[in-house]
């Protein structure tokens, strides 16, 4: 075996590193060091990392500075940079200790994506020069959150997006497993900056945490979740900054309690429209969020009444409002909508647990702690495996602790 190569029979690990994970030169030489580690334990590795912690907020702002609503096609190709300047560095950094490494960009990886710049999706990654290099000893260092579309064109994945790289590369290349590396240990119960005593999870079902990620819960970008779920990839939450087993997120809930609420998650910085007097017609409703979707405009929370008229009411980003608004007014003369309403400076609060809120003792109890703390539910949405509701954003962090102690969730 040429010096510096790996058996192929080595566990292959994907393990994706966050901007605050690669945030300086001194992390990314710590992390660098990590991976030497481990290469000389055995392990095979690919590397997934993010631009350095707050330069995509930068490359963002430049671009505004020009103008307020780029050409998304430009945009890509800017803030696409980031990335490529981390794993460079890594690459280096990884060199500098005697292993063999090579920094790629998702076009040279050959991760095709669809045609959507700014959130594009997935479609295949395609493994030769992957496991060229592996077979050759050395680490692929790849940049996340990127791709290439039909045309060769440089697409990006949306925020968030490194983790979903991680999770395509993992499942191409069937690795043992996808590591997600961030700043904290693992997926809690809830916030640990709002709540101390949230107790951090040795596993959570592919569900819960997607809920948890849909809802708030900012470890794991969603479509990397349900990614990773779709292809049977076994997918783990660590810290850099420390050791420890994090939490699996894993094909069965099996073992956690049943009927229990596992976590609470929270958003601030949001609004709600109401529609009270909608002309009846799933017509009109599909008008709405077909114009809302196509000027960018993302609705979360949906609640729906029946009567002689449609009451709908819907969440969406503060920043996104008066975009919002203005849109639902250029329909006015063509849909129905009557009197538009809209609230600003909420919160959004969801409890998560598979099988939980069918049982009206939960609901009851939740309700309860919330008249405890004088806050009222401006809207509620339930499934089988959420509850969520509006709240102000002045409560947000009272409720989840209020929420939290009464679920016992402490104990976890």
């Amino acid at each position: 075996m040429v010096e510096g190569q790996q058996q192929s029979t080595s566990p292959l690990l994907v393990k994706k590193f966050g901007g605050t994970s690669v945030g300086s030169i001194e992390r990314i030489e710590v992390i660098a060091e990590q991976v030497a580690k481990s290469f000389h334990q055995g392990e095979r590795q690919v590397l997934v990392l993010s631009a350095m912690a707050g330069h995509t907020n930068h490359l963002f702002g430049l671009a505004n500075q020009i103008e307020r609503v780029p050409d998304a096609r430009e945009l890509d190709m800017l803030v696409s940079t980031g990335e490529q300047i981390s794993v460079a560095l890594m690459a280096m950094a990884l060199q500098k200790r005697g292993l063999k490494a090579r920094s790629l960009t998702g076009d040279q990886v050959q991760i095709h994506t669809n045609n959507q710049f700014g959130r594009a999706s997935i479609e295949r990654v395609d493994t030769d020069y992957l496991q060229m290099l592996l077979q050759q000893g050395i680490i692929p260092v790849v940049a996340g959150f990127q791709g290439r579309n039909t045309q060769g064109e440089v697409t990006t994945l949306g925020r968030g997006g490194s983790d979903t790289t991680a999770v395509a590369i993992a499942a191409a290349l069937s690795a043992q497993e996808c590591q997600i590396f961030t700043d904290v240990a693992g997926i809690y119960t809830t916030d640990p900056n709002i709540e101390p005593s949230a107790q951090k999870l040795a596993a959570i079902s592919f569900d819960e945490m997607f809920e948890m990620a849909r809802l708030g819960a900012k470890v794991l970008h969603p479509d990397s979740v349900s990614y990773a779920e779709r292809f049977k990839v076994r997918l783990r939450v660590l810290s850099s900054f420390e050791k420890g087993s994090g939490t699996l997120v894993q094909f069965t809930s099996a073992k956690q309690p049943l009927e229990k609420v596992v976590g609470i998650a929270g958003v601030a910085e949001q609004a709600m429209i109401s529609l009270p007097d909608l002309e009846s017609g799933s017509e009109s409703y599909q008008k709405i969020f077909q114009l809302l979707a196509a000027h960018g405009v993302e609705a979360d929370l949906v609640s729906k009444t029946l009567s002689d008229k449609e009451t709908i009411c819907f969440t969406l980003n503060d920043s996104e409002l008066d975009l919002a608004l203005a849109t639902l007014d250029s329909i006015s003369q063509v849909v129905k909508l009557g009197a538009v309403h809209s609230h600003r400076k909420l919160a959004k609060l969801s409890l998560v647990g598979d099988g939980v809120f069918a049982k009206s003792d939960i609901l009851a109890k939740v309700f309860e702690t919330l008249t405890l703390i004088q806050t009222d539910a401006k809207m509620i949405t339930t499934s089988d495996i959420k509850l969520s509701l509006v709240i102000d954003q002045s409560a947000l962090h009272t409720a989840v602790r209020a929420l939290h102690h009464a679920f016992e969730l402490n104990k976890a």
